[in-house]
C-alpha cells in the first residue's frame, strides 16, 4: 500500500516538473530580454483605469504646431481685407492706443516720450485718447505720475522727486504737455499763462477753408443744455453783436453773466480736397474753445470732432463725398475717426536760464490723414 503511494508521489512530481520546465523558445539573453519588455511596454495599450488616462499626453511641441496649423487655416479661410476695412482697423487701433492699460505701461511710455526736461519743468508728449485727470474707467496721466517721477529720477529709492500737471489737454487731443517739478513751479505757470506770457500752438485738420485764411475769432462761449431724445450740454457761441433784422448793419447783445470771452488767433497753413491744415493758438482758455470757434464761427468743424459737427444732435460727423473718397472711409464708419486736434508747439518764458521752445511731432494718424488729403506745411514745402 506504501509503494503505491510512493510511486503515485513520484508521478505528480514528473508530472508538475514537465509543466514548469522552461521552453526552448523562451531562453534569451538579459539584453533581449530587456528589449523585448520595452518594446511591450511602449505597444501595451493603456487600461481605462491607469494613472495616465486613455489619451496619451501631449506634447508642448505638438501643441504649438497644432496651433500654427490652426492659424495657417484661418488665415486662408478669411476673405482678404479691403482698403477701406484696413483703414477702418487702422483707425480703431490708434483710437484704442495706450487705453485701459496698467499704469505702468502708461508710465513707461511716458517716460520714453520726453520731449524737454530741466530743473524746473518736463514736456512730454501726450498720446491719443488718454485722459490728463482722474478718469474712472482709463488710466490718466496724472494717476501715474509718481511712477514717472521715479523713473527719471533713476528709481532711486530714497527719491522726492514729484511732476504736477499745469496746463492740461483734452482727452482726444495730442501733443506737449507742461508737467512742473514742485508746487511752486507750477503756480508760477499759471500766473505765466494768465498774463499771456506761455504761448500755445495747436494744428488741426478741417472740414473745409477758413475765410478769410488768417485772423482772429473774439466771441465769448457759453454751455448751454440741448433739448431732444438725447439731452446733453455743450459749449456755444454767445456773441456781443449781431446782425440786425435789415441785414445792413449790427446791433449790440446783452451779454450773458455766464458767457466767457474767449479769443482764437488761427492761420491757414495749407488747402486742398475742401480740407485744410490751420495753426491754432488760443489767446483764452475756455471749454471747447478751439472746437467751438472752428465750427460755429467760421463753419470749418475739426475733422473728427463728432461733438460739435452738430449742434442739435450727438452723431459722427457727416463729411463730403470727396473727404470721404480721400480718407478711404464710408460714411458709416466716419464714427472711427479721431479728433485731429494736436499741440504742435509750447513756448515758455521765465522758468529757466533759459526760454522753453519745444515742437512736438505728429502723430502717425496725423501725418496719414494729411498724407491723404495731399495737405503739407511748410517744411514739406520747401523740400519740394
Amino acid at each position: 500500500m506504501n509503494s503505491c503511494r510512493r510511486i503515485a508521489c513520484m508521478c505528480d512530481m514528473n508530472h508538475l516538473f514537465s509543466r514548469i520546465r522552461p521552453r526552448a523558445d523562451c531562453l534569451r539573453t538579459p539584453a533581449a530580454a530587456l528589449t523585448l519588455s520595452r518594446s511591450q511596454t511602449t505597444a501595451a495599450p493603456h487600461s481605462p483605469g491607469s494613472d495616465t488616462g486613455d489619451k496619451p499626453r501631449l506634447r508642448a511641441i505638438d501643441l504649438a504646431r497644432k496651433i500654427r496649423q490652426n492659424r495657417a487655416k484661418t488665415k486662408t479661410t478669411e476673405a482678404p481685407m479691403s482698403a477701406q476695412q484696413k483703414r477702418v482697423s487702422e483707425l480703431k487701433r490708434f483710437s484704442q492706443q495706450l487705453q485701459n492699460v496698467h499704469p505702468n505701461v502708461l508710465a513707461k511710455h511716458l517716460h520714453k516720450s520726453v520731449l524737454y526736461r530741466d530743473k524746473d519743468v518736463v514736456v512730454i508728449n501726450k498720446p491719443y485718447g488718454v485722459p490728463v485727470r482722474e478718469d474712472s474707467s482709463i488710466t490718466s496721466i496724472c494717476s501715474v505720475l509718481p511712477v514717472l517721477s521715479k523713473m527719471m529720477d533713476g528709481m532711486k529709492i530714497n527719491s522726492d522727486s514729484m511732476l504736477f500737471p499745469t496746463l492740461g489737454l483734452e482727452k482726444d487731443s495730442s501733443g506737449t504737455l507742461l508737467l512742473a517739478r514742485s508746487e511752486e513751479v507750477a503756480e508760477h505757470i499759471l500766473t505765466l499763462d494768465r498774463n499771456n506770457q506761455l504761448e500755445k500752438r495747436y494744428w488741426v485738420v478741417t472740414v473745409g477753408v477758413p475765410v478769410p485764411s488768417e485772423g482772429f475769432i473774439d466771441i465769448p462761449l457759453i454751455e448751454k443744455a440741448v433739448p431732444g431724445p438725447q439731452s446733453h450740454y455743450k459749449m456755444a457761441l454767445s456773441p456781443v453783436f449781431k446782425m440786425n433784422e435789415a441785414g445792413d448793419g449790427i446791433t449790440k447783445v446783452r451779454t450773458s453773466r455766464q458767457a466767457h470771452p474767449a479769443v482764437t488767433k488761427y492761420r491757414v497753413l495749407d488747402s486742398s480736397s475742401g480740407c485744410s491744415l490751420v495753426e491754432l493758438q488760443p489767446v483764452t482758455g475756455v471749454k471747447h474753445q478751439m472746437r467751438v470757434h472752428m465750427a460755429y464761427a467760421l463753419g470749418c468743424p475739426i475733422l473728427g470732432d463728432h461733438k460739435y459737427s452738430h449742434w442739435s444732435k450727438l452723431a459722427p460727423q457727416k463729411l463730403p463725398e470727396r473727404v470721404l473718397g480721400k480718407l478711404g472711409l464710408e460714411q458709416s464708419k466716419s464714427r472711427h475717426l479721431p479728433l485731429h486736434l494736436h499741440a504742435r508747439q509750447l513756448i515758455l518764458q521765465g522758468t529757466s536760464q533759459d526760454d522753453v521752445n519745444v515742437t512736438c511731432p505728429l502723430p502717425k494718424y496725423f501725418t496719414q490723414t494729411l498724407g491723404r488729403l495731399h495737405l503739407m506745411f511748410s517744411d514739406e514745402k520747401d523740400d519740394k
